[in-house]
């Protein structure tokens, strides 16, 4: 539950966390607290705390999701490309061979983890999987058990 400070009629959240900044910084690939520390150690492994205000990122659950949103841009982004290429210029086979496969891995590459880190502090935002009061959050990965 979010604290709540009552001062003559004027009610303020005090623990508010904004959805759309939230995921604004997830795309940036930065914390979803302070918005300063980085939500990713590698690639698309998420940090188990965030390094500039300790905020737990490990309770995360991003599973299948971030892909297939990838999958599902992509496919709105590059289907219609290549059906205005093809009506507008008919190239020859061999140039939709060269440039398609290609365009698809480089943009799946670059949106991955822009669509990971936005899922990720959607999570985050929402209060889901332990990110809510302390009492309910999981206890980290132990790799050692």
């Amino acid at each position: 539950m979010t604290d709540m400070v009552s001062d003559n009629q004027t009610t303020l959240d005090v623990d508010n966390r904004s959805l759309g900044q939230a995921m604004m910084r997830g795309a940036r690939g930065k914390c979803p607290s302070c918005g300063e520390g980085k939500v990713f150690s590698s690639y698309l492994k998420i940090n188990d705390n965030c390094p500039h205000c300790d905020e737990a990122l490990y309770h995360h659950r991003a599973d299948d999701a971030p892909p297939y949103l990838t999958i599902f841009v992509l496919g709105h982004i590059l289907i219609p490309l290549l059906l205005i290429v093809e009506k507008a210029y008919s190239p020859a086979m061999w140039v939709h061979w060269a440039i398609w496969p290609l365009l698809s891995i480089i943009l799946t590459l670059t949106l991955l983890p822009i669509i990971k880190g936005a899922f990720v502090n959607l999570q985050w935002a929402l209060r889901l999987h332990g990110f809510g009061e302390a009492g309910d959050s999981l206890d980290p990965p132990s790799y050692n058990d």
